[in-house]
């Protein structure tokens, strides 16, 4: 039994009676299962071996069509190797007799492209044909395969094979279109034995290796265009890489039009394939040589103007004049005449465009062959572009020297503007220097010479503290307390003395920088420097306004150093930094209407190695993109009418860059701060 149904019987008979018990049916029963298991697996072998010869087939197919594949992508430029590949795939899956591949153009003739088989030798010698004269009018106008199984004896046969099967011997044959779009490019054909079989997969491959090889013959097609293009778009950026170097050079050399030229005749020799070129320029009734670039010499320097050579015509007719061979032309006695006094650089090809300004002719340029070989019509149009741009350039370095006498004009009167903006810049720090000259002088002097007179006067007082006091009577202990006591006093006394003294030259210091000029260059401490302008802007600022307050930061590198620099100047300029930072902070204080606010001012300084690096930052209210843009131009400020007159970071900006040699940026964030960022160099 197998499921509900029974496949068979299994009966067993003896010559006694009752000789099967229940042992011996049930014996039987298993071997009846066993027999149906034997039945099944034999049913189920089968049907594997049938589903693994498929999947074996298949996985063949799907191997040929891959390795075709695998050729197109390797072989795009050509279709021959893919044609090849096909037919070999076809011949070893299956065993037909002969096989080729046909392409039918646009000539009207079909082509054998490839070809497999013992019996297609004479098909070398019929190949190209008329299509006409062959099956493919038929196969390609039905658009699918068409089978013939006994082309001798069949219906419908074309002509074309029967006589094929008189020629050879009969067969069976398989004819499969190649179609690109709907169109007919070609097909395939196979065949076999008379009345063989062609199978429904065989047919199935046949029209995926048609598909294949229309897809190669596109490639091939594709990418020779594609090629054809390149070529065509390499020449074109040739010519204009050679065009946009001739603009560079008008460009870089705008006075001295001779590169200009020297470019030009090099560009022109090589993009137009000459043997040289060669500029001439216009000077009374003569052309006068400008410019050469090749191997032909020269003999001559002036040439007379005149119709009977080709740059002669060019300037005169004002045309470009193209002569494919100087020895045959009639009209050319002078340029004939000049070949043949060259010798063995003798020209024969010629070609010449007239440099043309505002109609007018000024010049011609020449190229020339010493072969016939005439220019073709890139060449031409290249050669009238090089003569524009010759007289771009002759124009530019005419408009040049005008240039330069209105220039020079203009330089006087704007000497003399700079003369005027430099003695208003000198009034500016004139005015800075002074105001804190008077600051300092109210605010520090006066109490300073106090300081330092009445310091001395009491050290002198216990000097005669101690003389009045020796002859009086007082014990050891009470006299060694005195003493130490007036020791101390007058070791701190002193301490005020050097203080003081130092107090004040700083103040000698800033009146010394108020004088006008830069002073020397001479080695500085750059900490020290920062140091004394902090304190200066400071007193000066508190001296302009008694309720002045901000508070001072620094962190001064102790590795930053001396550099060899002008002291006054850079004070100057630090002042110029940190009187700007006090207006910003004090400003922001102003318009902080909470009063939470406090204004900042910090000064730093590091050792980069080759430069020193001065920081100044305020908690300021930071400065505008826009601001930030002009902050260094003179007479540009953004505080009100009366208060400030543009011309302070303009000076700060010459003092470290122009007589430095050094660098100052700027970073800020509006509504919170800025900072100024000196670099100096050491040497």
């Amino acid at each position: 039994m197998r499921g509900e149904e029974c496949i068979g019987l299994l009966v067993l008979a003896g010559k006694r009676t009752n000789i099967f018990g229940h042992r011996e049916v049930a014996l039987a029963e298993s071997f009846r299962d066993q027999a149906v298991i034997a039945i099944q697996n034999t049913r189920l072998f089968e049907e594997v071996q049938a589903k693994t010869r498929d999947l074996v087939e298949s996985l063949e197919h799907q191997t040929a069509t891959s390795e075709v594949l695998q050729v197109i992508g390797s072989s795009m430029a050509d279709s021959q190797p893919v044609f090849e590949r096909i037919l070999d795939s076809m011949h070893r899956l299956f065993d037909w007799k002969d096989s080729a591949i046909f392409l039918a153009p646009d000539d009207g003739l079909l082509h054998l492209a490839a070809r497999r088989g013992d019996g297609n030798e004479a098909l070398d010698q019929v190949y190209p044909r008329p299509i006409g004269e062959t099956s493919a009018p038929v196969v390609i106008g039905q658009r699918e395969q068409i089978y013939y199984p006994d082309v001798m004896n069949g219906a419908n046969v074309p002509e074309s094979l029967r006589r094929a099967g008189r020629a050879t011997e009969n067969f069976s044959v398989v004819l499969t279109p190649m179609l690109w779009d709907g169109q007919g490019v070609g097909l395939i054909g196979v065949s076999r034995e008379p009345n063989a079989a062609f199978h429904e997969k065989e047919l199935s491959m046949l029209r995926t290796f048609a598909d294949q090889a229309v897809i190669a013959i596109q490639n091939a097609r594709l990418f020779n265009e594609v090629q054809t293009k390149s070529r065509d778009l390499e020449e074109a950026l040739r010519y204009q890489t050679g065009s946009a170097n001739i603009l560079n050079v008008i460009a870089s050399s705008p006075t001295d039009v001779e590169p200009v030229l020297k470019a030009i005749v090099e560009s022109a020799c090589e993009l137009c394939e000459a043997h040289d070129a060669v500029v001439l320029l216009k000077d009374g009734d003569e052309l006068c040589f400008s410019a050469h670039h090749g191997p032909i010499p020269i003999k001559t320097d002036r040439w007379p103007i005149g119709r009977g050579w080709a740059s002669g015509r060019a300037v005169v007719d004002r045309a470009t004049v193209h002569v494919h061979d100087i020895y045959a032309e009639d009209d050319f006695t002078d340029g004939r005449e000049l070949s043949r006094r060259a010798g063995s650089t003798a020209v024969r090809s010629i070609l010449a465009a007239p440099l043309l300004r505002e109609g007018e002719s000024i010049g011609a340029i020449l190229l020339r062959r010493q072969e016939v070989r005439p220019f073709n019509d890139k060449q031409i149009s290249m050669l009238q572009t090089f003569a524009d741009q010759a007289v771009i350039a002759i124009e530019n370095a005419r408009l040049f020297d005008e240039v330069q006498q209105r220039t020079r004009d203009l330089s006087r009167s704007l000497d003399e503007l700079r003369t005027a903006q430099d003695r208003l810049v000198q009034t500016e720090k004139l005015a800075s220097l002074g105001q804190l000259t008077a600051g300092i002088a109210h605010e520090i002097k006066n109490p300073l010479n106090f300081v330092n007179n009445f310091s001395a006067l009491s050290i002198e007082l216990l000097d005669e503290l101690d003389e009045t006091l020796s002859p009086a009577p007082l014990d050891q202990t009470m006299r060694g307390n005195v003493g130490e006591l007036t020791a101390i006093l007058k070791s701190n006394l002193e301490r005020v003395v050097q203080h003081g003294k130092r107090a004040d030259s700083i103040v000698k210091n800033m009146l010394q920088h108020s004088r006008e000029g830069s002073g020397e260059r001479r080695l500085a401490d750059i900490n020290v420097l920062v140091g004394e302008s902090l304190h200066l802007a400071y007193h000066g600022a508190r001296a302009e306004k008694p309720d002045f307050a901000i508070t001072l930061r620094h962190d001064l590198d102790p590795d930053a150093g001396a550099l060899e620099l002008y002291p006054q100047e850079i004070t100057r300029a630090l002042l110029n930094l940190i009187s700007n930072g006090f207006y910003a902070a004090t400003r922001r204080k102003a318009e902080n209407d909470d009063g939470a606010f406090e204004p900042v001012l910090s000064a730093a300084t590091r050792n980069r190695g080759d430069t020193v690096e001065i920081r100044i930052h305020d908690n300021g209210a930071g400065i505008p993109p826009d601001v930030k843009e002009k902050m260094f131009n003179p007479f540009f400020t953004t505080k009100p009418t009366g208060e400030g007159t543009g011309l302070g970071l303009s000076m700060t900006h010459d003092i470290i860059v122009k007589q430095h040699g050094g660098r100052i940026d700027v970073e800020t964030e509006p509504g919170a701060f800025t900072e100024f960022i000196i670099t100096l160099p050491r040497g």
